[in-house]
């Protein structure tokens, strides 16, 4: 930009020596040069001052790594490259049969629960039933034998009421086995969380999960936007591994311009100035627009902990302040690609010198020349 101001001072000093037919001479040479570094020194001083400027803009967007959350062969590829689709849009499908196959197992084995749980049911009533039995039983053998105990051996044999005895005891153990079927039995029904069996919610969660895996065969898009560089082919194989995603999605957001600036211009760097950019992509096409704001850290001066000491080498660098520009146009309307790149300038609301028009000027005159060859510098 200071190239095209001397060159455009040259051009106007020699069509004014042509002209008015000014001589050549150790005055008017010396003072035109003079004049001139003088009279474009301060310019540029003062509009670089008051107008920042940016000769490093781009689209800044981000992409979205599409991992499946299931493993498995690619059956199907429904989407299209670079072809923009609305969120939940089938990306590609992987096989579904082995989770099918799990879920039906699943759902088989979630039934034998079930109906196991009614079995138990069926269980405590005759481990119930098994207790009064036992009860009655010991009851009658323990009359017997007290019975028998009273009458005494004058009446019957030692045998007869040992045996009675040994029955009475035997019983007495038979109830003792029924209480502990029966306890065993009430504890396992009261097993129950929200009136439902455990063992039965324990299979409903499996049956979920395997749910869950089988809907997750069928990726989709995460939002709204497009696949791009599509490189998936049915047959590959898909794994929910985070270091290896199948495609990359660019969602569909609004385009910011980020733009940087020597730390200086902050002062002139306000939220609502009036801004412009051009594009290496759109010659002389001039994009207004405004400053949307400047982000509060510069990643050059970022520190985090390691093993490894900090040298005095970040020192040296002069980093950039970045600040997002918000267009007034729709970058999608006119074709452009995301991500592209140019230059910006911010315009200062008060300005003594009207030195706007200048920078104005010399954008315009960058973006003319982006037609026959981009300027990197």
């Amino acid at each position: 930009m200071d190239l095209l101001l001397l060159l455009l001072y040259a051009g106007v000093c020699t069509a004014v020596f042509k002209i008015f037919k000014i001589p050549l001479n150790k005055y008017t040479v010396p003072t035109a040069v003079l004049g001139g570094f003088v009279f474009l020194g301060f310019l540029l001083f003062w509009m670089n001052f008051k107008h920042p400027y940016a000769k490093y803009a781009k689209e800044l967007y981000v992409t979205v790594p599409i991992v499946p959350a299931v493993s498995g062969i690619v059956v199907d590829v429904a989407v299209e490259p670079n072809q923009e689709v609305e969120e939940g849009a089938v990306l590609f499908q992987i096989d579904p049969k082995p989770y099918q196959l799990e879920v039906n197992r699943i759902e088989a084995k979630l039934v034998d629960a079930r109906q196991a749980v009614k079995e138990t049911g069926s269980t405590l009533e005759r481990a119930k039933a098994a207790v009064e039995k036992a009860v009655a039983d010991r009851d009658r053998s323990k009359k017997a034998f007290e019975r028998a105990a009273e009458a005494g051996a004058e009446v019957l044999p030692q045998d007869e009421i040992d045996n009675k005895r040994q029955l009475y005891l035997a019983n007495e153990a038979v109830l003792e086995a029924a209480r502990a079927d029966f306890i065993q039995i009430q504890q396992s029904l009261a097993a129950q969380i929200g009136g439902v069996d455990t063992r039965v919610l324990e299979i409903q969660a499996e049956l979920e999960k395997a749910r869950y895996d089988l809907e997750r065969t069928t990726v989709r898009a995460p939002s709204r936007g497009m696949a791009t560089q599509l490189i998936l082919r049915e047959g590959a194989m898909a794994a929910s591994l985070p270091l290896r995603p199948l495609m990359v999605f660019v969602p569909s957001e609004r385009r910011w311009i980020v733009a940087s600036f020597w730390q200086n211009a902050k002062r002139n760097l306000r939220k609502g100035a009036e801004a412009e950019v051009i594009f290496d992509a759109a010659p002389g096409h001039i994009f207004e627009g405004t400053m949307a704001k400047v982000l509060p850290v510069i990643p050059e001066a970022e520190l985090q902990p390691g093993g490894t000491l900090v040298s005095g080498d970040i020192l040296e660098h002069h980093d950039r302040m970045m600040a997002l520009i918000e267009l007034e146009e729709d970058l999608n309307q006119l074709g452009l690609p995301i991500g592209i790149q140019g230059r910006a300038a911010v315009y200062a609301d008060h300005d003594a010198l009207h030195s706007s028009p200048v920078r104005r000027i010399l954008l315009r005159m960058m973006g003319w020349l982006n037609y026959l060859y981009p300027i990197k510098k």
